[in-house]
């Protein structure tokens, strides 16, 4: 796989996560921007506050993809998904990571920091970079979806 331009956040509960898939992601040989809560902040946050960067981002073409870090995904996802363009998918398993890609095209994906160890979560990170897009029948249920955007 060529190497993408990623952006990633996290709120407080997803920081140690998102630390160990920055690491991950880089090693893998992708770029990535990094518009999470900094190391050193103790205090919570809000999650929207920090899904938002990510996904503006992909909605005006500034990264490729994204990875959005909260402590179950869900409120990231949530987020992630009004944003024009984004489709945002929460990510538990081999199996979601892999049909988010293959049939879905997910542009961002949503982990849990408090479902899933760092290494369950890299493995479904790379599963999702390296699944392609099948097109086709999904491509027309994608524009279905976009169809709905305002």
């Amino acid at each position: 796989m060529n190497p993408i331009h990623l952006g990633i956040a996290s709120d407080h509960a997803g920081k140690e996560l998102r630390r160990h898939v920055i690491d991950f992601v880089k090693m893998l040989g992708h770029e990535v921007t990094d518009y999470g809560i900094g190391f050193d902040v103790s205090q919570s946050v809000d999650y929207p506050d920090y899904a938002s960067h990510v996904a503006d981002a992909i909605s005006k073409k500034a990264v490729q993809k994204g990875i959005l870090i909260c402590g179950t995904g869900l409120g990231m996802c949530i987020t992630a998904n009004k944003f024009k363009g984004v489709r945002a998918a929460l990510i538990h398993d081999e199996f979601t990571a892999k049909m988010s890609a293959a049939h879905n095209n997910a542009n961002i994906i949503c982990l849990g920091s408090r479902t899933l160890n760092f290494h369950r979560a890299c493995d479904f990170t790379k599963l999702w970079l390296e699944t392609p897009f099948e097109g086709e029948r999904h491509q027309q249920r994608i524009n279905k979806i976009h169809q709905h955007e305002s």
